[in-house]
């Protein structure tokens, strides 16, 4: 199966092709950015260059993968707008993941080793004392929740009293909470990002979507619509 992946709900633009993937002749072409804002610019260039690396037509593609968030609000719909793009022009299925997922799949290959009993969490720092996270049990590869909204102090107590490894930009912060209760906690990983490179074997497992994907948002937009106050007045 061919399938063409990308991300762009975090701190990470990234897209990524993967011929026969699942088969013998895998090959995968990826390229991934770190960058904050911007990716509406940079994402349908960047696809172009891993489809032109991997010497492969747009006809080729079996199937389209993108991460549906949690992340912010421009990044998410920009990823999920292309995808679903994609797929009306090629008539190709889509997948959707979230991105909290994609990058427990990550920390599960970086992060080999830890207690037993430990479950891994993916905490992403949205400022206000606040995190995005997920809490995932079989070394990273199985959800045990939803992506969460939560301030750090709750996060801390995801999971119960259980050891537990959190990776993401608002690990730490949530390890310290954690400790600070008596439970032990490791922070690691600071700056990992969703890279669709890894994204490709998750979306070669999961059913394609039966209906438009639409974007996982957890939390209320900062930016409020400028109303005149003679408008807003009753």
């Amino acid at each position: 199966m061919n399938i063409l992946a990308f991300d762009t709900c975090l701190g990470a633009c990234s897209a990524a092709v993967g011929l026969d993937v699942g088969g013998p002749a895998q090959r995968i072409v990826a390229r991934c950015e770190r960058r904050d804002t911007g990716h509406a610019e940079v994402l349908l260039p960047m696809v172009r260059d891993v489809m032109a690396a991997a010497a492969l037509d747009f006809e080729a593609i079996d199937r389209v993968a993108v991460t549906t968030g949690p992340g912010t609000f421009t990044g998410t719909r920009i990823g999920i707008s292309a995808a679903l793009g994609f797929s009306l022009v090629r008539r190709v299925s889509v997948v959707g993941a979230s991105s909290l997922a994609l990058m427990a799949s990550q920390a599960a290959e970086l992060l080999p080793r830890w207690p037993a009993a430990a479950e891994l969490a993916v905490a992403v720092d949205v400022r206000r004392d606040q995190v995005y996270i997920q809490l995932f049990g079989d070394g990273g590869r199985v959800a045990l929740g939803a992506p969460l909204l939560l301030d750090v102090a709750d996060a801390a107590r995801l999971g119960g009293d259980r050891p537990i490894v959190l990776v993401g930009s608002g690990a730490e912060a949530v390890a310290a909470a954690a400790r600070r209760e008596e439970r032990e906690a490791v922070a690691e990983l600071p700056d990992l990002q969703p890279d669709a490179r890894h994204l490709l074997h998750m979306a070669y497992a999961l059913p394609p979507a039966t209906k438009p994907l639409r974007p996982l948002y957890l939390r209320a937009p900062d930016a409020k619509p400028n109303i005149p106050e003679e408008v807003r007045r009753p």
